[in-house]
């Protein structure tokens, strides 16, 4: 970055490099030291810290607001680069949302002091938009409304609200952190209960900001300004909506709102006249910030690690996208009377619109839009009650909330002081604000732990996988203290799964059911840690997660095949395949999940990143299907959905087959495996007749594949073999390349396919194809004929085609449909079936199972490759011997006759026989010509026998 620019080059090629212009431009990425205190204080130029930003950002957001302009602020940018950082901050580095809040009080005390017949008003909302559904953090309540809170729109002002949003009088800064706080707890514990992922959750601070100061005349005046303080999502969750193919891909809203955020960015930035805002409940809160009456700042984070390249380069893109936006904001200010007489009369109209006989009035086209209207009356009347208020009335319902607020923060600051004394349980959650807002203390005695189904649990958990009875912690008298997990319950201590008890120490990791991470904290152990100067840091989601996967075995399997990309996406994707496993055995969808990874070469490319799919196994039948990251993504929200709706007790929870996201229909093609094929011989002009081996992603035997590359003529007639010795090739990129070339490659038969196969056929996409060849499906056998055959013809053959040909394998994929079945016919539980299952597969792993041969792709390319080659140089070979038996002769014949010389054409017709000496013969030619140039003679074409 320098001063307002912003460079990024690929760090694959670092010749290719970009830059951006904005506004600013901030490094905050490393150039800093931390204070005493904590602060981040810059120790190079080149970083700007939290007072930089706010300096540059903030201020301009706070003098706007006193103005009476509407603000907005929104974060956007990848999980972990740094949004809520500079929106948010933490401990003594604050970001620009409490700095805003707390100067603005500072400055309303400083006017009030001045201006005693001046009034100012500040009320405080906190939404969460996650699935499409809003939700007020401010009232708990709101989590359990099904659909969440109705983002509705006032026709009148052309502006969308959230209907039953709690919008709360606040007196002070402290007044607003507490508000905060308290939102913020409520995410956390809701985002536990619903098995909610924060990093898909957009939250909105709303700041209402009112004035009312006299004017020169002694008119009293009400400036408004709405503040609009926004952290957005995690941007790479944008890029997750494609699931190709998945017939549900359109059932999950997870990522709704962002991209349909980035389609209000293009349409706004390319002037049309459509901007598509009712696509989503985010982009219909933003629709003001973003095309309408509001002062917007939008802050792009970025990450520098160059795994990061493509999503660093799609958010400058975004960002660059977005500065082109022009919005048209107006100071908010209109003399008090008017806005009151305004209101009244709009009611007056509303009245009469709604006081209609018997049902729906005349002139109101529906019945949404009726209700619509008295929604909007009630709206205008609380508004209006509201503004008549004295300030003395306001000033005392204020107060009122005030001494509340004060209650409970004595409440935290009480349970702050316990947490130093008291073993207890603390939250880890991989979004940093959330992480220490939850605790659980374990007094002495027995503590119960258990969902809100249990009898009378100490400490309630409702999140997946969570039993009625699922742990008791033991806290003796010496504050020893032990866990001990119930029958059947899922508990990981530090990374490993215990069915025993367990005795607890300080920093020690606990994980209850799928997702529910704590971390003990023991007093004892840490006072005496402390005296030893032995404290250790306070463990992080990362590495709790990371010990969980590395005792699952992850960790083996990064060490020796995946790169960092890899390692990122399967961290991601592991903890949302174990939730899925436990939704479906609680909800008994009779699937099991399981990932699995698909090397490059597995499908036919040379090399690439190693991919990460998603096997879906029926456990009944024993029908596999493959999910892609996306697909997987998408289907895992909607059963958390339908697991949420199982768990609020809704009597329609369950889905036809048609949308339930657990179901795959048996009748979609699977791929079974893929056989590579050498295409030399054809270079060279020579059939090929030969059995390939299927092998799937795992390298597994799964059947032979008999392929035919035969030489043909122009007019498909396939070539002998003493036809083929007069067009033979010595080099293939001398010899073909501008010649014509015909062959017809067939694929007669597979064999050994397995039986669960109701149809099979076969595909694949020759050199530059643009769609795949297919065979004919057949079914009732594991040995399918297909007799499939199709001719090419290349005329003249290019050197890309040579090379393909020389170099390349042609991938023929196998797929096949599986039989469908009527469900689970041997009354066990998904359950008992994924125990079965996984019995099966360890007695697999150890020889006493049946299965296909274990076959490595390498070796068995390889080793095709090495017979086609060998095959080809043998018949180069006795090509090469034929001639010179033929040459041989001819030098026999003339010595027998006493000649000195022979005829070169007898030579030039043996060496022309093919393309292989064509080269050779115009050199002997050229050598003539010459000789005979130089010499001024003519001679016969002859050569001399030395």
């Amino acid at each position: 970055m320098k001063g307002n620019l912003t460079y990024i080059s690929d760090p694959n090629n670092k010749s290719n490099k970009k830059d951006f212009a904005f506004d600013y431009s901030y490094w905050s990425h490393d150039g800093f030291k931390e204070e005493k205190n904590g602060y981040l204080s810059p120790e190079s130029a080149a970083y700007a810290d939290q007072k930089k930003v706010f300096d540059d950002l903030g201020k301009g957001v706070l003098e706007n607001a006193w103005s009476g302009f509407n603000c907005s602020l929104f974060a956007y940018g990848q999980t972990g680069s740094g949004k809520s950082y500079s929106m948010v901050g933490y401990g003594n580095n604050k970001g620009i949302v409490p700095i805003v809040c707390e100067k603005l009080f500072q400055e309303i005390e400083g006017k009030r002091e001045k201006a005693k017949d001046s009034e100012y008003q500040v009320v405080f909302s906190m939404i969460e938009i996650y699935n499409e559904q809003a939700r007020d953090l401010l009232n708990p309540a709101s989590f359990k409304v099904k659909g969440g809170l109705k983002v509705r729109e006032n026709p009148t002002k052309g502006l969308f609200f959230v209907d039953g949003l709690k919008e709360l009088p606040v007196n002070s800064y402290q007044s607003i952190e507490s508000k905060m706080t308290e939102g913020t707890k409520n995410r956390t514990v809701a985002s536990t209960n619903m098995n909610a992922t924060s990093s898909r959750a957009h939250t909105v601070i709303g700041i209402k900001f009112t004035q009312k100061t006299p004017n020169a005349s002694g008119q009293s005046m009400t400036r408004v300004s709405v503040i609009n303080l926004v952290d957005l999502a995690g941007s790479e969750r944008a890029n997750s909506t494609g699931a190709e193919g998945d017939r549900l891909k359109e059932g999950a809203s997870i990522n709704q709102s962002l991209s349909n955020l980035g389609n209000c960015i293009n349409a706004l930035a390319e002037n049309k006249k459509n901007i598509p805002f009712r696509n989503s409940a985010l982009t219909k809160l933003l629709k003001n910030a973003l095309g309408g009456n509001s002062k917007t700042v939008m802050i792009a984070a970025l990450s520098p690690a160059d795994i990061n390249y493509d999503e660093t380069l799609s958010t400058l893109r975004f960002a660059d996208r977005a500065k082109s936006i022009k919005t048209k904001a107006v100071i908010n200010e209109s003399p008090t009377d008017k806005l009151i007489r305004e209101l009244k009369e709009e009611n007056e109209r509303l009245k009469k619109m709604v006081e209609g006989k018997g049902g729906v009035p005349a002139g109101v086209e529906n019945k949404e839009e009726y209700e619509n209207m008295q929604r909007e009356l009630e709206a205008n009347k609380k508004e209006i009650e509201d503004m008549e208020k004295s300030y003395q009335e306001k000033l005392a319902a204020i107060e009122a909330a005030a001494k509340e607020q004060a209650k409970e923060a004595a409440a935290d600051k009480k349970k702050s002081e316990q947490r130093k004394v008291m073993p207890h349980l603390w939250n880890l959650n991989e979004d940093p604000a959330l992480t220490g807002i939850v605790c659980h203390f374990t007094p002495q005695g027995d503590s119960k732990i258990g969902n809100n189904k249990g009898k009378n649990p100490d400490i309630i958990l409702s999140g997946m996988g969570m039993l009625p009875e699922h742990a008791v912690i033991s806290n003796s008298k010496d504050q020893k203290i032990i866990l001990k997990p119930c029958a059947g319950a899922k508990i990981c201590l530090n990374g490993n799964e215990i069915k025993d008890k367990k005795e607890l120490h300080h920093n020690d990791r606990v994980q209850f059911g799928a997702n529910m991470l704590f971390v003990f904290h023991h007093p004892k152990d840490y006072t005496a840690l402390a005296k030893k100067k032995k404290v250790p840091p306070e463990p992080t989601f990362e590495q709790a997660r990371d010990e969980i996967s590395q005792n699952s075995g992850i960790n083996k399997i990064l060490d020796d095949k995946m790169d960092q990309m890899l390692q990122q996406d399967l961290m991601e994707i592991w903890p949302m395949l174990n939730e899925a496993n436990m939704m479906s055995e609680e909800l008994d969808k009779q699937v099991k999940f399981e990932i699995a990874l698909i090397a490059p070469q597995a499908v036919g490319k040379k090399s690439g990143r190693t991919e990460i799919k998603v096997k879906v196994k029926d456990l009944p039948t024993g029908n596999e299907f493959m999910w892609d990251k996306n697909t997987f993504t998408n289907r895992k929200y909607m059963m958390q959905e339908m697991y949420n709706n199982y768990i609020d007790g809704d009597a329609d929870w369950d889905k036809p087959k048609n949308e339930d996201p657990f179901w795959e229909d048996p009748n979609n093609p699977y791929l079974i495996g893929t056989a590579h094929v050498h295409m030399m011989a054809v270079a060279y002009n020579f059939h090929t007749d030969e059995t390939f081996l299927i092998t799937d992603y795992r390298g597994i035997d799964q059947g032979q594949l008999s392929c035919k590359l035969l030489i043909t003529s122009k007019n498909g007639k396939v070539l002998s073999d003493k036809e083929l010795d007069e067009i033979a090739i010595e080099d293939p990129s001398r010899d073909l390349v501008g010649c014509c070339l015909n062959f017809k490659l067939e694929i007669p038969c597979v064999r050994g396919i397995n039986k669960k196969y109701s149809q099979v056929y076969c595909a694949y996409q020759f050199y530059i194809d643009d769609k795949k060849e297919q065979t004919r499906e057949v079914g009732g056998t594991i040995n399918p004929d297909f007799n499939f055959s199709k001719a090419y013809a290349f005329d003249p053959a290019t050197p890309q085609l040579v090379q393909y040909l020389e170099q390349e394998t042609l991938v023929i994929e196998v797929w096949g449909r599986q039989k469908s079945s009527d469900g689970n016919n041997s009354g066990l539980s998904t359950r008992e079936l994924s125990l079965k299952d996984r019995k099966g597969a360890a007695a697999k792993a150890t020889g006493k199972g049946k299965g296909g041969a274990r076959a490595d792709d390498k070796e068995d390319d390889a080793s095709s490759k090495s017979n086609i080659e060998a095959m080809t140089y043998k018949r180069r070979m006795e090509r090469a011997e034929q001639k010179l038996r033929k040459l041989a002769n001819i030098v026999e014949d003339a010595k027998s006759k006493n000649a000195k010389d022979i005829d070169i054409s007898k030579i030039e017709e043996v060496i022309m026989a093919g393309y292989k000496f064509k080269a050779a013969a115009n050199v002997v030619k050229q050598v003539l010509k010459a000789k005979n140039n130089n010499m001024g003679t003519a001679t016969s074409q002859a050569c001399s026998l030395q």
